[in-house]
């Protein structure tokens, strides 16, 4: 596969109470949250509107799952089934099935220490 992961498509991570968490990032850093935390936006190298999406989760979630780690990291990708299927025969962990939205399909793998990874084919546009 030609292109793998093309970017980082957020940071996820766990925190007692999100909603300080979120009102201290905006009052201190400025970033424009709202429910989900804050997106940013930037440009691809073709000129395409892209996202990174920034969040603070409840310390009890489960999205984390199986992995035990206060974090989570979402990498943009291109052609998810392709990957998945690839990653698969290397050796990657798979965890869960495909889910698809509006905004993307979505998959997630465990890294060697145990990190669940998701994997995120975009569809930007829906943002816009």
């Amino acid at each position: 596969m030609k292109n793998r992961v093309t970017g980082l498509g957020g940071i996820f991570f766990k925190t007692a109470d999100p909603d300080k968490t979120k009102t201290w990032y905006k009052n201190h850093l400025g970033l424009n949250t709202d429910q989900y935390g804050c997106t940013f936006w930037w440009k691809d190298k073709e000129g395409n509107d892209c996202s990174t999406q920034w969040s603070p989760m409840n310390e009890d979630t489960k999205y984390f799952e199986p992995s035990k780690s206060p974090f989570m990291m979402n990498f943009r990708v291109e052609n998810l089934v392709g990957l998945l299927k690839a990653l698969k025969e290397e050796g990657v962990t798979v965890v869960g099935e495909i889910e698809e939205y509006s905004y993307g399909k979505f998959g997630w793998i465990l890294d060697p220490d145990g990190n669940k990874l998701e994997l995120w084919e975009p569809i930007d546009k829906v943002f816009l």
